[in-house]
């Protein structure tokens, strides 16, 4: 990484920032890169963390980046493959090689899983029908190969030339080189990721797979008894401690400020409102569903206010985005003879042959399938490209990527050209979203590339490859989960604030019940405060709630937010008393935990629907 430092600081054209690049950082043609066993190595561990991404994102409305656990599995099961069939494996992976592997597999488990746990479950909350394999498969397909190609004109001058940080790449990277230079600090890791791995995969099988066949299970709920809000058990607020390791797992990566802020939503919205809501009659039913019918609204209108003005208050992000975007095309000149990075950079050509195909695919499956005009297809496929450069800027620079606030932008678009229609609301806000918070992500795989001195067009041929992989595995399971959508058990958070704004812009505030109209502007007003309350006071901010932690308690059972709690605090612990076992395991330990619970979840879905676990 000092060589690529060592760039930055030095004032160069970009030709000659990129001739620098090549004669003192690449090493595409000294290893192996694009081999065989790495895309199937990545196309096998980004499918499996498809899977896991999906359960959670149903879970929480989050989803988490595959690409350093896949690093540390991928380096450990090659590594010992190696030492037990070496005539077999004949050599370990080459850093370049695990590089590639990453791409495959952060494009076959994210790219492909994100519009399954957001627009399409809102598209099946909202109209109650599922989406028929052939569509779902095709649209999957169709975006997730859009956000790759949109990243091939954004990296030369994004990544090359401008050299935004994308921190995640970077620590990707930084990883990498750990594990290949450092054995025993990788075998350390690899054990915990799998011991976590392990551990949360037997507490979702003793929770709910057990009681079939043993005479002993893990309760999946831990009641207050004896404790009662309006006259009720406490539980049918949604208030208990759920014995789930990946709740605790997924607060110690979120931290402690989300963490509180859950806690706080969750005692707002479930202890207090709704209750009062149900003595006033206002909610007729209790549980999860009767509750969240009123409450989403408010924790809607949180998310949405927040988030958009935070995207506002980003306006130089955005300036500079498409100020860049002649910049942009200027560097995609890799056809060029007097380009030394011709051979190794991702032609144009390939850009602009990808983008048509996949553009036009998605446009005739959204005119076919949801019945969205020709015309309003084009724009929607437009406006990704704009809101790709932004996002991706965006990630550069602060490693944060606002998918939510950018398919918001979509749905108030199509709110004004196609204001009673929540179908194509949904659909194609769920096309920029999806393509924005793909091509961010790609790029990052990329910038690990770069600093790495990896083959561009190489890392770019595994990531393609990986949308096969992900498509495959994930359409089939996500429909197997389709009945349980919505529920307590999937409450899919984000798919509910999705669904949320399309029936509101459908129908307008004059359609809810009074106390909600109430709810939205107040809790509208909420987003607006907390989000300039963190701009004036930015020394203070972890004294100011988070917006999205509020918003999101509105929206998902009290007992997730318990749980996520409790592994913030947790976290905060670890970091503050023990700073060094916190840097080197608790990422690790957490995403083992959620890798293994989530696998193990799905795992006994399909066994019950499929009738082997009654």
């Amino acid at each position: 990484m000092a060589a690529s430092t060592q760039l930055e600081e030095k004032k160069m054209t970009p030709e000659e920032i990129e001739l620098e690049w090549f004669r003192t950082v690449y090493q595409g043609d000294k290893m192996p890169q694009l081999t065989l066993r790495a895309v199937l190595m990545g196309s096998i561990l980004g499918s499996i963390m498809s899977l896991s991404n999906l359960y959670i994102g149903l879970k929480t409305g989050w989803g988490f980046g595959v690409a350093i656990t896949a690093c540390i599995l991928s380096f450990s099961i090659w590594s010992t493959l190696h030492k037990i069939f070496p005539k077999l494996t004949r050599s370990s992976m080459s850093l370049l090689e695990n590089n590639c592997m990453q791409s495959t597999a952060s494009s076959a488990g994210y790219s492909t899983g994100g519009t399954m746990v957001s627009a399409i479950a809102a598209y099946i909350i909202v109209t109650g029908t599922r989406i028929d394999n052939t569509t779902l498969y095709l649209w999957t397909f169709f975006l997730a190969v859009l956000g790759v190609f949109l990243a091939v004109p954004m990296k030369r001058q994004m990544i090359n030339v401008e050299k935004l940080k994308f921190p995640s790449g970077i620590a990707a990277a930084e990883t990498l080189r750990g594990l290949h230079s450092e054995g025993e600090a990788a075998k350390q890791k690899a054990k915990a990721l799998g011991s976590a791995g392990l551990f949360g995969g037997l507490i979702a099988w003793f929770r709910d797979a057990a009681a079939s066949w043993m005479p002993f299970n893990i309760p999946g709920q831990f009641h207050f008894p004896f404790l009662t809000l309006s006259n009720q058990p406490i539980v049918k607020f949604t208030f208990s401690f759920e014995a789930s390791a990946m709740m605790i797992a997924a607060g110690a990566i979120i931290g402690i400020k989300t963490g509180w802020s859950l806690l706080l939503g969750a005692i707002i919205n479930w202890g207090i409102l709704a209750p009062y809501m149900y003595d006033l009659g206002v909610i007729k039913e209790l549980g999860f569903r009767g509750v969240v019918s009123w409450s989403l609204w408010g924790g809607v209108a949180i998310m949405l206010t927040s988030g958009l003005l935070s995207f506002a208050f980003q306006w130089r992000v955005v300036v500079r985005a498409f100020s860049g975007i002649t910049a942009i095309f200027a560097r995609g000149k890799a056809s060029s003879k007097d380009d030394p990075l011709a051979a190794i950079e991702v032609p144009g050509s390939w850009f602009a042959i990808g983008t048509c195909l996949s553009g036009v695919g998605t446009i005739i499956l959204l005119h076919q399938a949801f019945n969205t005009t020709y015309w309003m297809g084009v724009v929607a496929i437009i406006l990704s490209f704009f809101l790709a450069i932004v996002a991706c800027r965006a990630t550069g620079e602060t490693d944060i990527t606002p998918v939510g606030a950018l398919g918001k932008i979509t749905q108030l678009t199509y709110g004004v050209i196609a204001p009673s229609n929540m179908v194509t609301n949904l659909m194609t806000a769920s096309v920029t979203a999806n393509v924005a918070g793909s091509t961010a992500d790609l790029l990052t795989e990329l910038k690990s590339g770069y600093l790495l001195g990896a083959n561009a067009r190489k890392q770019f041929i595994a990531q393609f490859l990986g949308i096969f992989a992900g498509t495959i595995v994930i359409v089939p399971v996500f429909n197997l989960l389709v009945p349980k959508i919505g529920t307590d058990e999937f409450p899919a958070p984000a798919a509910q604030v999705w669904a949320g704004v399309a029936k509101l812009l459908s129908t307008g505030l004059e359609s809810l019940h009074p106390t909600a109209r109430w709810a939205v502007l107040i809790g509208g007003t909420i987003g607006i405060v907390i989000t300039l309350l963190e701009r004036w006071f930015p020394k203070h901010r972890h004294y100011i709630p988070s917006a999205m932690g509020l918003g999101l308690a509105a929206v998902i059972p009290a007992w997730n937010s318990i749980s996520m709690f409790a592994g913030a605090v947790i976290a905060y612990i670890l970091e503050k008393k023990w700073s060094v076992i916190h840097e080197k395991y608790t990422v690790t330990v957490a995403s083992g935990i959620i890798a293994g619970e989530s696998l193990i979840g799905i795992l006994i879905a399909i066994l019950s629907m499929t009738g082997i676990l009654q």
